[in-house]
């Protein structure tokens, strides 16, 4: 009888051992009454499984044409690369996300000289009109094809093709999480336990996705895929295009998302090049963006992938005070800090880790912040065609409160594991990526925290930190990351340094913009010119600039879009930051969003400067950190009297500085509105309106029809002609003095030089 008790609890032990950590602390007076269960109830069991599934998988994938980065295959195809690359020859390689949310397709140039080259980065929301579409990217594999014909190049030529997951270890962490808490983790098995990730169908896509694309490329056999890790992904991608890749010395990455298919938060360091992992928390319910997400959408309405930036808009408005702000206390205890930058979910407040998304709360935490907001309650803004019907509830102060609490809280958790990062490897330099990198207030804060006195006080150093955060840190950057991660591996060194974000689609031809106004009923169009001429250029820029001086709100089309969340002045509205009015006409009336939504501006430099307070420690590459709209600045009370549209109210902006080398067009726009309003700042925001970001002209049409106060829309073709569209029917009486005033006083003074190409320069219907 001992033997075989003996013998139960050794089986109980080596697959239900607890690694669950209790304690109570009532003596802080920050943190209230601590409590909690941290960790997995049965971590040996979870592993077992893993470890077993992760072999099926493995082999399992294999048959269907998918293969594990160490795998043969992967193997072979990287040392062919490097043999490629010593004989001088050009390298390509695509990244393509198959299943999971953006999906998306990229093209990447490798060559022994000038290293890693993005070509693209197309993503399928774009073209589907999907919001964060998960399916496969049938439009963004048709644009890659075209791009591979104008390069000379077939499918075929492709050296190898990248996975933006590997959805088998991501099937397997799926596993491991349903038995780390059974039998009350069997919750997580629903359909509905996770919005985020269809753990149901995202591998039955991933493996049917060979034969597809064979189809889809002409080939006669599947075409093999080698599925890199997902945080891999995003590490390499956001390192080897930063400001610091070229630099001497350890760069610290860090990745903090939702998930990934190894973990929720994974910490690199890398050196001339090379990346290694220094850790991984193999946990998908110790994230820091499952939490964000759970709150911001529970507490603010929105479903998830879009409460999370509409919730940080509301944080402004709430007490940012850690000793005043009521709900501070009580959801700080929603994390513990282990040793060595761990951080670990409250079990004891939480339930995402038996239940998911659908059932997160536990009693401690209604108690702490009140009652999730049910999912059929909740409004999705990515999916309501009619966007402008939608009534928006009022902002009420313990929400707001609750919000600036909440990113407290996200703050706390980031300081502590950059902390650790900084302490353990000495390095000065960090790039955030992950899709909790778009936190722009935390990146703020975190340089406003390890300044130079930090560096001196702890680690006896005259440097402070600096950072990095690509325009795409989300998983609208992993395919890309996908390319270049193996590119890395193989040996490839890093290419010169990101300056913009323009690498989603192909620019649209004159004749696909013509015969978008042809075939678009209800809008006039005058043709403007051709800004590939300078004086044209300037003269175009000038009439949008004295438009928006006017107080008229005016489309931007150009090039190709923008790849990530932020608009940057290829599928933007512009509209006065000098008219503090500006805020209420594009939340109400342009964009249909909640009143509290800040709007952000683009500026020159010099700009920039004159207005802000920009970090020293974003200032690596002429201030690049300021180019994508990720990092947040500090207002000059000028900056509060002069431009107040694009001040927030917490007296911040997240701010765009516009190169000339990089967009000339936009440039001279800005320089223009310095001449009319004595501030070479716009109000910049994304051109859609319930939709994603537009990508083709019919898109950016239906986004000025949809748009009540947008005065019209500039588009610009590929050769540099451009268009001024409106309305046929603007009932605003001064928009439509305004706007005949643009399409007059701009098409005038180049009709001649387009009379012979058009007849005139009014193409109106």
């Amino acid at each position: 009888m001992v033997f075989r008790y003996a013998g139960f609890f050794l089986v109980q032990q080596l697959f239900f051992g607890s690694a669950t950590v209790s304690f109570s602390n009532k003596g802080n007076p920050i943190i209230s009454t601590i409590y909690g269960d941290f960790g997995p109830a049965h971590p040996r069991l979870g592993k077992f499984v893993y470890t077993a599934s992760r072999l099926y998988y493995r082999t399992k994938y294999a048959l269907q044409h998918i293969f594990d980065p160490d795998s043969r295959f992967a193997q072979e195809r990287a040392k062919s690369m490097q043999t490629r690359l010593a004989r001088g020859e050009t390298v390509y390689l695509a990244g393509l996300g198959v299943a999971g949310h953006n999906s998306g397709a990229a093209l990447v140039e490798v060559t022994e000289k000038n290293g890693i080259r993005l070509l693209s980065n197309d993503e399928e929301e774009r073209f589907s009109g999907i919001k964060h579409d998960a399916l496969y990217p049938t439009h963004s594999i048709d644009c890659l094809r075209e791009r591979l014909s104008g390069l000379g190049l077939n499918p075929s030529d492709l050296h190898a093709v990248l996975l933006s997951w590997n959805y088998a270890s991501m099937t397997c962490l799926g596993y491991r999480s349903i038995v780390e808490h059974l039998p009350w983790s069997l919750k997580l098995a629903r359909k509905d336990a996770n919005s985020g990730w269809d753990f149901f169908n995202n591998g039955k896509r991933a493996r049917a996705a060979p034969a597809r694309l064979a189809r889809q490329f002409g080939m006669a056999k599947p075409q093999p895929l080698i599925a890199m890790s997902h945080h891999e992904n995003h590490a390499a991608f956001s390192y080897a295009v930063s400001p610091f890749a070229q630099s001497e010395g350890p760069v610290m990455i860090s990745v903090l998302d939702g998930f990934g298919d190894d973990g929720a938060i994974s910490l690199f360091v890398a050196n001339n090049g090379r990346l290694q992992r220094l850790r991984k928390n193999d946990s998908l319910c110790d994230s820091l963006g499952v939490f964000y997400s759970v709150i911001s959408s529970t507490q603010g309405g929105w479903t998830v992938l879009s409460s999370e930036g509409r919730y940080m808009g509301a944080v402004a408005w709430g007490d940012g005070d850690r000793l005043t702000n009521p709900f501070y206390r009580r959801l700080r205890q929603i994390f513990h800090f282990g040793e060595e930058g761990q951080v670990h979910i409250n079990r004891a407040m939480v339930k995402w880790h038996l239940a998911g998304e659908r059932d997160s709360y536990g009693k401690a935490l209604r108690e702490a912040i009140g009652d999730p907001i049910p999912a059929d309650k909740m409004w999705n803004p990515d999916a309501v065609l009619r966007v402008e019907d939608r009534e928006h509830a009022a902002a009420t102060r313990l929400r707001v409160d609750l919000a600036a609490a909440t990113q407290l809280v996200f703050e706390d958790v980031l300081f502590h594991v950059v902390d650790h990062m900084i302490r353990s490897t000495g390095s000065d330099r960090l790039v955030l990526t992950g899709g909790t990198a778009l936190n722009c207030l935390a990146n703020m804060h975190l340089l406003d925290r390890y300044n130079e006195e930090w560096y001196r006080r702890n680690l006896g150093k005259q440097t402070r930190l600096h950072i990095w955060v690509p325009p795409t840190p989300g998983d609208a950057g992993v395919a890309m990351g996908a390319a270049f991660n193996f590119a890395l591996s193989a040996g490839a060194k890093p290419g010169p340094a990101m300056q913009h974000a323009f690498w989603c689609g192909l620019p649209a031809a004159e004749a696909d913009i013509r015969a978008a106004l042809e075939s678009t009923a209800n809008v006039e169009y005058h043709l403007l010119g051709n800004v590939q001429n300078p004086k044209e250029r300037d003269q175009i820029a000038d009439g949008i600039a004295r438009l928006v001086a006017q107080d008229g709100v005016v489309g931007l089309y150009q090039g190709a879009a923008e790849s990530g969340p932020r608009a940057l002045g290829h599928r933007s509205i512009l509209a006065n930051p000098c008219n503090p009015k500006t805020l209420e006409t594009i939340n109400s009336r342009v964009k249909f969003r909640e009143p509290i939504r800040p709007l952000a501006p683009m500026a020159t430099l010099s700009a920039a400067r004159r207005f802000f307070e920009l970090s020293p420690g974003a200032s690596d590459d002429n201030y690049n950190a300021y180019n994508y709209m990720v990092l947040t600045a500090a207002a000059k009370p000028e900056a509060r009297e002069k431009i107040p549209a694009v001040v927030h109210q917490d007296g911040t902006a997240r701010i765009q500085i516009v190169r000339e080398e990089v967009d000339p067009f936009t440039y001279a726009y800005l320089k223009a509105m310095g001449r009319r309003l004595g501030v070479e700042v716009s109000v910049n925001t994304s051109l859609n309106v319930g939709t994603p970001i537009v990508q083709t002209p019919v898109q950016a049409l239906e986004a000025l029809k949809r748009a009540q106060a947008l005065s019209g829309l500039v588009m610009i073709a590929d050769d540099g002609q451009a268009w001024f569209v409106r309305r046929a029917t603007i009932p605003d009486k001064a928009t439509t003095r305004a706007a005949a005033s643009l399409a007059g006083a701009v098409s005038r003074p180049v009709a001649a030089a387009s009379a012979a190409a058009t007849n005139g320069a009014s193409l109106g219907k």
